[in-house]
C-alpha cells in the first residue's frame, strides 16, 4: 500500500493528472515520502510516453507520408506536454540560460531560479523540440509500432538517469523554495532498485521493436548523457539543481532517440 501511495503522489508532483479529495487524503503527504516517491519517476513515464505514443499512432494514421510523421510527433509532445506541465521542458530552459553564457556559479544559479526565459533557454528548446521532431519522423518509417515503442522506452529510461545525479550528486538548489527540495537528501538504494524494476520492463519492450544492436546502444547513450550532464553540473555548479534533474531528463530522451534511429 505504500508503494502505492508513493507512485500517486508521484503522479500528482511530476504531472498534472489530479489526484484529489479523498484519493488525495488516503496517499497523504510528507517530505520523507515525497522523496520516496522518486523511485516511481521511470512509472510515470509508462504513462506519459503511453499517451505520447497513442497520440503518435493515432495522428500517424490519419496522415500519411512524412508531413503526417512530423505533425504526429509535435501533437504527441503537445500530449506530452499538456499532461506534465512542460516540467522537465522548463528545467532545459532554465538550466540553458543559466550555464549558457559566462556567469559564475552563483549568478548560473540565481539566474536559473528566474522564471523567465532568456535567448539561451529559448534557443535549447528551439533546437532539442526540432531534434525530437526530426527523429521521432525518422523512426516512424521503420513501422507505428518501432515508433510508440521508442517513445515508450525512451520516457521510461530517461526518467531513470536523473535519480543516479541525485543519488551521488549533492544538492545545490535554494532548500527554501525549489520544486526540488524533498529530493535534496540522497535517495536509497533501495528506492533506485524500484526505479529499475520499473525501467527493466521497457528495455524489454524496446527489444520487441528494435534489434538489440540500437537497444544497448540506446541504454548506453542515455548513460553517457546523464554522465555528461552530472560532470557538467559538477564542475560548474558542484551540485544538481531541480532544473538540472528536468534537462537531464529531456538530454537522454533525445540521446534514446538518436541512438535508436542511427542507421547501422
Amino acid at each position: 500500500m505504500n508503494s502505492i501511495r508513493h507512485f500517486l503522489l508521484a503522479l500528482q508532483f511530476f504531472t498534472r493528472v489530479p489526484v484529489t479529495g479523498r484519493l488525495a487524503a488516503w496517499v497523504g503527504y510528507s517530505p520523507q515520502m515525497l522523496r520516496a516517491s522518486a523511485a516511481h519517476l521511470p512509472g510515470i513515464g509508462w504513462l506519459v510516453g503511453g499517451v505520447a505514443a497513442l497520440v503518435f499512432a493515432g495522428v500517424a494514421v490519419g496522415l500519411s507520408g512524412v508531413g503526417g510523421a512530423l505533425a504526429a510527433a509535435v501533437l504527441s509532445t503537445v500530449a506530452t506536454v499538456m499532461l506534465t506541465g512542460a516540467f522537465h521542458e522548463d528545467g532545459l530552459a532554465d538550466v540553458a540560460d543559466g550555464l549558457g553564457g559566462s556567469a559564475n556559479r552563483e549568478r548560473a544559479l540565481e539566474i536559473m531560479k528566474d522564471s523567465r526565459i532568456g535567448a539561451f533557454g529559448t534557443v535549447a528548446l528551439v533546437l532539442a523540440l526540432g531534434l525530437k521532431f526530426a527523429l521521432l519522423a525518422l523512426l516512424a518509417g521503420r513501422g507505428l509500432a518501432a515508433v510508440a515503442i521508442a517513445i515508450v522506452g525512451a520516457h521510461v529510461l530517461s526518467r531513470l538517469m536523473p535519480l543516479f545525479l541525485i543519488r551521488w550528486l549533492p544538492y545545490v538548489g535554494d532548500s527554501g523554495a525549489s520544486k526540488a527540495k524533498p529530493l535534496a537528501d540522497a535517495i536509497s538504494r533501495g528506492a533506485l532498485a524500484i526505479a529499475v524494476v520499473w525501467t527493466v520492463p521497457a528495455v524489454a519492450l524496446l527489444l520487441c521493436a528494435h534489434d538489440a544492436v540500437h537497444v544497448v546502444a540506446a541504454v548506453l547513450a542515455a548513460v553517457l548523457a546523464a554522465g555528461w550532464m552530472a560532470r557538467l553540473f559538477l564542475r560548474r555548479l558542484q551540485g544538481f539543481t531541480g532544473d538540472g534533474l528536468g534537462a537531464t531528463q529531456q538530454v537522454c530522451e533525445l540521446a534514446i532517440y538518436l541512438a535508436l534511429a542511427w542507421s547501422a
